[in-house]
């Protein structure tokens, strides 16, 4: 396409050869359609897919200049990206330029498709990962965030929508000279940031919540109250979503809940290099976003962001009440929810305003060209470190121990060890943090010998402790000391903060809970190996035992 500015474009805007059109016209339907006819538009859910047999279809997006025409669809070509797959809402509008015919495949004829051939499936899903990919790296979204470095809740909002890979445009009141004018339109004062702008609906909203923005735009699904599923997966980290692909790849009927964004606190990693399969690496996110789209391919409804707040046991099937009042019934249950980075009270005024808890993209360009602190001695610190280091002035790496030795792989304390730009500072801790608005400075303390020094610094990177996000399941749940789940052979009587295995016919299977056909896996589970490959492992052994409870 001349004037596009999409790269590889043979992958995101393939042609489908006379055969393969033969495969696709058994699921839907070839209608004649006419110059100007709209096929879907910005906004809408639960859109057609379209494979145009003759004509041309074009597809354009509205911009703040008129209308940016994303691609025109020859004949052999098709529409869609990946919110064909997850029925969120559409991001582009489509109508006739010339009058034609096409092939009209409604959803779940479509996902018949993809399970039916797998050579079409392939072609299919690639073009849909680039064109989402595209619309990302060239801002091509359906709203605008308009905000501040020193507004915790702007961060927020970033971070919310780049992991769940929604594009948009972001504006900041201190350094683009078109924010001035984009407030006195919505007649706001540069105080009243983060604003988010819906450009299909012509609405802003002040600071919305996560849950808002995921409403709007088609994130968060409905729920049917009175439907019993197979399972229910808690958490869309590297173990829940294995859960899904598996179980819905087998049939299932499946359900995700993920209280924030999918990948989980390994979706923060900026590069992992020690998951097989990938040898020059890949990104915590990359790994949850595809894992999230082979999810939606096979089936899996996954909600973002359902916060469960109550595991309903007593009896089966089970229910899990949501914070915002909504209950699921399930046959089984995942509970895949992970553990976050432990929070110091002293730290929580400055969070999003210097304080973070994972090194993506999305914070790198915030702190480029300045120092930044790391403080944690595992894999997830030094993997910001080394990430950080390429685009921060210095990294000043803090651990309470000797070295890195004991609890990090050796190739990154390698990395760590060459790397000019990166300094290890060992048994030592921050004592202090400075700052009005948002961090200023800190001072940090080396523990043997009580010296101190202060370094004006504006970004530090808090990369220690495991707390489990197991709070919603006390009372209900066998919990060790520490709040993680026992499961399997580990479970005990006597000692247990639950309830203890209550059947006579049959042993706990493998991450098995106490409670029968309540699965854990991942870093929720007691003495889980912290590691990305070994989370995912879980997640799909799940599936077979599960399958063995709903026959039970």
């Amino acid at each position: 396409m001349a004037g596009s500015p999409y790269e590889r474009q043979a992958q995101m805007f393939p042609r489908l050869e006379a055969s393969q059109l033969e495969k696709v016209k058994p699921y839907g339907r070839a209608r004649h359609v006419d110059r100007g006819e709209l096929l879907f538009d910005i906004g809408d859910r639960e859109v057609p897919f379209f494979v145009v047999l003759s004509g041309e279809l074009e597809i354009v997006r509205p911009d703040r200049d008129g209308e940016d025409v994303v691609t025109v669809h020859q004949p052999g070509e098709f529409t869609g990206e990946i919110n064909m797959l997850s029925g969120r809402a559409n991001l582009v509008q489509g109508r006739m330029k010339t009058p034609g015919e096409v092939i009209e495949l409604d959803r779940p004829a479509f996902r018949k498709l993809l399970s039916a051939d797998a050579d079409l499936s392939e072609l299919f899903m690639r073009a849909f990962i680039v064109r989402r990919v595209g619309l990302i790296t060239h801002e091509q979204g359906d709203i605008i965030v308009l905000g501040s470095e020193f507004s915790a809740d702007t961060l927020r909002l970033k971070q919310f929508l780049s992991r769940n890979g929604h594009p948009y445009q972001y504006t900041d009141v201190e350094r683009d000279d078109e924010a001035m004018a984009l407030l006195d339109r919505f007649q706001v004062s540069a105080e009243e940031v983060p604003l988010v702008y819906f450009t299909a609906k012509d609405t802003v909203i002040k600071n919305p919540t996560n849950r808002q923005i995921a409403d709007c735009l088609g994130f968060s699904g409905d729920i049917d109250e009175d439907a019993v599923h197979d399972v229910v997966v808690v958490g869309a980290g590297p173990a829940g979503l294995a859960a899904a692909v598996y179980a819905a790849s087998e049939g299932l009927d499946v359900v995700v809940l993920e209280g924030n964004v999918f990948g989980g606190q390994a979706g923060s990693s900026s590069k992992i290099e020690n998951y097989l399969g990938f040898p020059t690496g890949i990104s915590g996110q990359a790994l949850a976003g595809r894992a999230y789209n082979q999810a939606q391919k096979f089936g899996a409804q996954i909600m973002a962001p359902r916060v469960a707040s109550r595991l309903e046991c007593a009896k089966r099937p089970y229910t899990l009440q949501l914070e915002d009042g909504d209950r699921l019934q399930a046959r089984t249950v995942v509970i895949a929810t992970g553990a976050q980075y432990r929070k110091l009270p002293e730290a929580e005024r400055f969070d999003g305003l210097g304080i973070y808890y994972g090194a993506t993209h999305v914070e790198a360009l915030m702190c480029a060209h300045e120092d930044v602190i790391v403080v944690g001695g595992g894999n997830s610190a030094g993997q910001a470190a080394v990430f950080l280091a390429e685009h921060a002035k210095h990294v000043h790496m803090l651990i309470r121990g000797d070295s890195l030795a004991d609890s990090m792989s050796r190739y990154l304390t390698q990395r760590i060890e060459m790397s000019p730009s990166i300094t290890l500072h060992c048994r030592t801790e921050i004592t202090e943090l400075l700052g009005q608005e948002r961090l200023e400075s800190v001072v940090w303390t080396r523990n043997q010998t009580g010296e101190t020094e202060r370094l004006d610094v504006r970004h530090v990177f808090m990369m220690i402790g495991a707390v489990p996000n197991t709070h919603w399941l006390e009372g209900c749940i066998d919990l060790d000391d520490k709040g993680f789940i026992r499961v399997g052979s580990d479970l005990r009587n006597g000692d247990a903060k639950g309830t203890p295995w209550p059947l006579l016919t049959r042993a706990p299977f493998p991450l098995e809970t106490s409670r029968p056909g309540i699965f854990a896996a991942g870093d929720v589970r007691s003495d889980s190996v912290k590691r990305v490959a070994s989370a995912v492992g879980e997640g799909s052994v799940c599936v077979q035992y599960l399958h063995r409870v709903l026959h039970e």
